[in-house]
């Protein structure tokens, strides 16, 4: 019972480490990368709505001046002189639709889940982050990346372009979003599959 117990934590033990390990090059995709945050005022369908009236509004005045700049740093700059004029037009959006609720738009670092975008997946970690909250945001939350410039494919829930994911990435940045064959996720998983297999030895 004992033996049992001691390789139950040694598993789980490991399982942490080997999940905590950084992928050559993940490290660097949360500095080249901007997300996009919006945050509802409620779950109710109407504040839903409106979360993507919102959305939409921002990607279409201001996706496209983004995806001009010239790196994550530029980009960076232009979102400090826009960020204002972001949260002046969100605030249009929600008051030409009949509400009153305040919006703050803020740009800073913030926890993202992994998240799935057709064949890309973009690890968990902190990004470089627009936050743009209605009301008091407690509302289901909609994201994206913003630079490199794929949010308008995923508004409308599209696979983005490899040229568009080009912009700003590195190829071994691309290769571990894109799940290369040699590299990305399946390393963890492969060494999570190892320690279950000893395990699993050990009890026979």
């Amino acid at each position: 019972m004992k033996r049992t117990v001691f390789y139950i934590v040694a598993l789980l033990i490991a399982t942490v480490i080997v999940a905590a390990l950084p992928i050559s090059g993940e490290e660097k995709i949360y500095e080249d990368v901007i997300r996009l945050h919006v945050l509802a005022a409620s779950d109710s369908e109407e504040d839903q709505a409106l979360k993507l009236a919102v959305r939409d509004e921002i990607l279409a005045v201001y996706a496209e001046e983004l995806a001009c700049a010239s790196d994550v740093e530029a980009a960076e700059r232009e979102i400090g002189v826009l960020c204002h004029e972001i949260e002046k037009t969100a605030q249009g959006v929600v008051k030409a639709a009949g509400y009153a609720y305040p919006v703050t738009v803020e740009y800073g670092e913030e926890d993202y889940p992994t998240r799935e975008y057709g064949t890309y997946t973009f690890p968990a970690g902190s990004y470089r982050s627009l936050r743009v909250v209605i009301g008091d945001g407690v509302g289901a939350n909609w994201w994206c990346v913003l630079y490199p410039p794929l949010c308008l494919d995923m508004a409308i829930d599209r696979t983005p372009a490899d040229d568009a994911l080009a912009v700003g990435l590195s190829p071994e940045e691309h290769r571990i979003i894109t799940g290369g064959s040699d590299g990305g996720y399946r390393v963890k998983f492969k060494a999570l599959e190892l320690l279950e297999g000893v395990f699993r030895n050990r009890e026979r």
